[in-house]
């Protein structure tokens, strides 16, 4: 039976950078940092409140198609990945404290059906959204139907 998800993926074009960032500016911490072989580092991180998650910093290469590498990794250039979904109490006190502290926004808190959202770029190409929640339906969407 599954239980839970325990490691997700998140693709970066430097995992010291990746690393520093998501610790020092957004609180979370370093878990397993170990270089297996080949040159081959196993980095994650996870934050505080969630010790069942953690978040795999990995640089797109093997096992990845070379194909399929390089398109990350184009993705990561261009600042067009997509990364991580964040829940916060208050949208708009952690864009502004996040914004004091360099934090990068493409999108200030706006309101949403499903809550306030804000989107901010990682220091390596991916975006991370910031979701203060609250009760939605489907009925909440223009086009649903």
């Amino acid at each position: 039976m599954i239980t839970n998800i325990s490691l997700v993926t998140l693709w970066v074009t430097d995992q010291d950078t990746a690393r520093d960032f998501y610790v020092d500016r957004l609180g979370f911490e370093t878990r397993t940092d170990q270089t297996l072989g080949d040159g081959f580092r196993w980095l994650t991180i996870g934050h505080p409140s969630q010790p069942e998650l953690e978040v795999t910093l990995m640089v797109p290469g093997p096992p990845l198609d070379p194909g399929v590498a390089d398109a990350v990794g184009r993705a990561l250039e261009n600042g067009t990945m997509s990364g991580l979904g964040l829940t916060v109490d208050d949208c708009q006190k952690t864009y502004d404290e996040l914004t004091a502290h360099g934090v990068d926004f493409v999108q200030p808190p706006s309101e949403r059906p499903y809550g306030v959202e804000a989107v901010m770029r990682d220091v390596v190409g991916n975006w991370v959204v910031l979701v203060e929640r609250r009760p939605y339906g489907g009925e909440d969407f223009p086009h649903a139907g």
